[in-house]
């Protein structure tokens, strides 16, 4: 292992047998600060996901090569890695924040895997010009909580950021306490995000601007090319995944907790795990986020503001989009484009292939009842599903005060198939409604015990988060009614 003393060009490389390419790194250094990472002190592996090993094309015992943890906690450079940080600028809680960038990220470098291009950063890694006034470091819970979720949004099959490893220390850090640091080794197609292009655009820097979106452009939009406005076909694309992905949020009852302009990703990926929260007891208005003090990212209010962070997106891309009146059409295609797809996911966990005006007024009567009566949204949502699927009614039934209520929507599920003319589709149902979210409960127990160097319910939540909607009958508790003590978790920004 490298001294922390020794600097990191000294170190011996470490050779994980990747295919760096050059990505970002030929943008220039209008967009970065080529940098070394700082390593953490004396680092040990908290968990690994194999299956994203996998799709970077690492062989099994990849993580136990001589170097390889030191590499991925700061400490030894990977072969072919060229590090920097990034810069960017965005609006946080809706006000212009101005100049931000990676302050506790490094990029290593984009390559060339078996499923397409993608990125590695290490989260933790020390500090960057863009800190401000933070000091570089992630910490065990933040990190443990980000991989797993990473990893559980992916088992969902809602599009999102990746994590390969987290590896850890007893280097303290200071946050509303005195915690340990980690570190998270990231991965996605890309980590560009709209604070990027509003950056320039602020800046009056027309010339990086198109650089940038040329980039994405050719990069990961390359149909756009061929539009009559590329610009405008590209804010396009960006609305239709953003709009996809949020109504994939709304189906499962998921809070990002801080849907900042910088925390959006230009390919509608889900980026930036910290006051995250997946829905228990179902409240519309429900705040996941402790430092959210007006609500602005209540579970309600995700569509309107990813809106709102698009329309950003969009007047960051005037310049280049040229007329308005392209960018507008652009950008109110999110509305239906969201209702759609949310009415398209809400009629599959009725069991329907397609949304129709029936399944369009039975879902909503649904969360009507479950908002009214503050049911467990995954609960109640899967034994719906399991209902389709031939389970007695009363497993339904018993959720609800209301009886008359929900036996009134019974029978409408009942009549639901002759309504809309389409089949029950028992699969699709259950394929819609996971047995298994990461509650925030479940993710504290996990950090608990990893402070306690016990990484195994780390592991076995990853595990069943991976596959969440198979059963796990050795887990079956994890699909249960959440504790009392559920309810007094916070989870601020610092998470």
């Amino acid at each position: 292992m490298a001294s922390p003393d020794t600097p990191m060009a000294e170190a011996v490389a470490v050779d994980l047998g990747l295919r760096w390419q050059p990505g970002l790194q030929a943008l220039g250094s209008d967009f970065y600060t080529p940098l070394s990472p700082d390593p953490i002190r004396d680092p040990y592996w908290i968990a690994r996901s194999a299956a994203m090993a996998r799709e970077l094309g690492l062989p099994d015992a990849w993580w136990q090569e001589p170097g390889v943890l030191e590499a991925l906690s700061g400490g030894r450079p990977l072969q072919g890695s060229t590090p920097l940080a990034t810069v960017y600028s965005g609006h946080q809680f809706g006000v212009w924040a101005g100049q931000l960038g990676d302050g506790r990220a490094l990029w290593l470098g984009e390559v060339a895997t078996p499923g397409g291009l993608q990125e590695l950063q290490l989260k933790g890694s020390g500090l960057t010009p863009y800190s401000r006034m933070g000091d570089g470091r992630a910490v065990l819970r933040s990190s443990i909580r980000e991989f797993l979720c990473s990893e559980a949004m992916h088992g969902l099959g809602i599009p999102t950021t990746r994590a390969l490893c987290v590896t850890g220390s007893d280097q303290p850090v200071r946050r509303e306490t005195i915690e340990t640091a980690a570190v998270v080794t990231r991965v996605a197609p890309s980590f560009i995000r709209f604070g990027h292009f509003e950056h320039f655009s602020h800046g009056h820097q027309p010339g990086p601007l198109r650089t940038l979106a040329d980039y994405v452009i050719d990069r990961d939009y390359p149909a756009c090319r061929d539009a009559a406005n590329p610009y405008a076909a590209l804010l396009a694309e960006v609305v239709r995944r953003t709009a996809a992905m949020v109504a994939q949020w709304q189906a499962v009852g998921f809070m990002h907790g801080v849907m900042n302009t910088d925390n959006m990703s230009i390919l509608g990926l889900t980026i930036d795990y910290g006051p995250f929260q997946f829905m228990d007891a179902y409240d519309p208005r429900h705040i996941c986020n402790h430092s959210d003090h007006a609500g602005r990212y209540s579970y309600e209010n995700q569509p309107g503001v990813a809106h709102w962070n698009l329309f950003a997106l969009g007047q960051a891309l005037l310049p280049l989009i040229g007329e308005v009146d392209d960018a507008m059409a652009a950008l109110h295609g999110f509305k239906p484009q969201f209702e759609a797809e949310l009415a398209r996911l809400h009629a599959a966990k009725l069991g329907q292939a397609s949304a129709t005006p029936p399944s369009r007024a039975l879902a909503g009567e649904w969360l009507g009842l479950m908002a009214r009566e503050r049911t467990d949204f995954t609960i109640a949502w899967r034994r719906l599903a399991q209902h389709i699927a031939g389970a007695p009614a009363d497993t339904v039934q018993d959720l609800f005060h209301d009886r008359a209520a929900i036996d009134q929507l019974l029978l409408q599920l009942k009549e639901l198939p002759a309504q809309s003319g389409l089949a029950p589709d028992a699969n699709l149902a259950l394929n819609h409604s996971p047995a298994f979210v990461l509650r925030n409960y479940l993710a504290e127990q996990a950090i608990a015990l990893a402070k306690q160097k016990d990484f195994s319910m780390i592991q076995d939540l990853l595990a069943v988060l991976e596959s969440p909607y198979d059963e796990h009958p050795q887990h079956a508790a994890w699909a249960g009614f959440p504790p009392d003590w559920a309810d007094q978790i916070q989870i601020s920004c610092s998470s």
